[in-house]
C-alpha cells in the first residue's frame, strides 16, 4: 500500500467526523440505521480501493454489510425506499435536501446501487469512484441540519412517521 493513497485521505476525513454534539439515541431508528448503513458502504467502497480486498478491515467490513442484508429486512427499514420515493414525488424540496448518495441508491429510477457492498453509480462503468465524491457524500451525511432532521420529533423523521401509518 502506497503512503500517498487518496484514498486514505478520504477514510481518514470520514474517521474524523464525530457525532459527540448528538444523541443518537434520539434519532428515529431507522434513519438511524439508514445513516449508519450508508457509512458503512461509504467505509467499504473507498477501503477496498485503499487497501487490498482481503485486508482484514475490508473482511470484517463485508461481515457487517452481510448482516444488514437481514436486519434491512426488519420492522419499519422495509418502508424506507418507499420513503425515499414518496419524498421525490411529494416533497421534490426534501428529496433534494438528502444525502446524495440515498437519492442516487433508493431512487427506483436511477441504476446506482449498492453491488457486492460496492457503491456503485453507474452499472455499465468500470471507472474507479473518484475521492472527490466519496468527499461529498461523507460531508452531506455529517452536515448539521441534515443530522438534526433525523431525531424522531424533527422533520425527516415526521416525514418518515407520516409515510409509514399511511403505506
Amino acid at each position: 500500500m502506497q503512503d500517498d493513497n487518496e484514498y486514505l485521505a478520504v477514510l481518514s476525513h470520514l474517521y474524523e467526523k464525530s457525532l459527540m454534539l448528538h444523541d443518537t439515541g434520539s434519532f428515529n431508528k431507522t434513519l438511524y440505521f439508514f445513516f449508519i448503513d450508508a457509512l458503512a458502504h461509504i467505509d467499504y467502497t473507498a477501503s477496498i480501493y485503499a487497501y487490498h480486498y482481503e485486508s482484514p478491515k475490508n473482511i470484517m467490513g463485508g461481515e457487517y454489510l452481510r448482516w444488514r442484508i437481514d436486519e434491512e429486512k426488519k420492522g419499519d427499514r422495509t418502508k424506507f425506499k418507499g420513503f425515499v420515493n414518496w419524498l421525490k414525488e411529494n416533497h421534490p424540496d426534501r428529496f433534494d435536501r438528502l444525502p446524495s448518495l440515498w437519492q442516487m441508491i433508493y431512487d427506483t429510477e436511477n441504476t446506482a446501487s449498492y453491488r457486492s457492498f460496492r457503491i456503485v453509480p453507474d452499472p455499465d462503468s468500470k471507472t474507479p469512484l473518484l475521492p472527490a465524491f466519496f468527499y461529498i457524500v461523507i460531508d452531506e451525511f455529517f452536515d448539521q441540519e441534515f443530522l438534526k432532521s433525523l431525531y424522531e420529533d424533527a422533520s425527516l423523521s415526521k416525514l418518515f412517521i407520516t409515510y409509514t401509518t399511511s403505506n
